[in-house]
């Protein structure tokens, strides 16, 4: 049981990587923030309190409040706050027998995926992300629970890190057009 101890207080004490993503990440992740959460969650408070003063105007002064503390101020903290947290923690390092990628706004992970456990290695673009010149490279193992993502990362700098971590492991890189 000490060695599991020792293993996991030793991963505690990972320092961050040594390559952060591209700065463009931050509007990428805002664009994400404003789309899927923050602009829907805003949406949904505007259509509540339209409703109320349409149809039962004395609900407003108990309903505005209520509104904007569960919906409002949630939908414009993570729209502000969440692409720069997740900037901070976000970056990766390619070491002789590793690869060690490390990311999240609120639930840090920390990822090293051994070069010999590797199976494939891909560059994928979505239309966001193309957008703001970015891409995300995929490190695939023999196992899904232990893939590595490392999204945020500049096109030209994607690829050029697929094919260093694809060279390292011995496996052809993947790049998506």
């Amino acid at each position: 049981m000490v060695a599991g101890n020792q293993h996991h207080s030793q991963i505690g004490r990972l320092r961050p990587p040594r390559h952060r993503v591209g700065p463009r990440a931050r509007r990428w992740w805002a664009a994400q923030a404003w789309l899927a959460v923050s602009g829907p969650l805003l949406l949904a408070a505007a259509a509540l309190l339209v409703c109320s003063v349409l149809f039962f105007p004395v609900a407003l002064p108990w309903l505005a409040p209520l509104v904007g503390a569960v919906l409002v101020l949630p939908a414009l903290v993570y729209a502000l706050a969440m692409p720069a947290g997740r900037y901070r923690a976000t970056g990766w390092e390619l070491g002789r027998a590793a690869v060690y990628a490390a990311g999240g706004c609120l639930w840090r992970r920390r990822r090293i995926v051994p070069l010999a456990r590797v199976r494939e290695v891909a560059v994928r673009r979505g239309p966001l992300q193309r957008r703001y010149g970015l891409a995300t490279v995929t490190v695939t193992t023999g196992s899904s629970a232990s893939d590595l993502r490392i999204a945020g990362v500049p096109e030209a700098d994607a690829r050029l890190l697929a094919e260093r971590i694809g060279a390292a492991a011995g496996v052809r890189a993947e790049v998506a057009a």
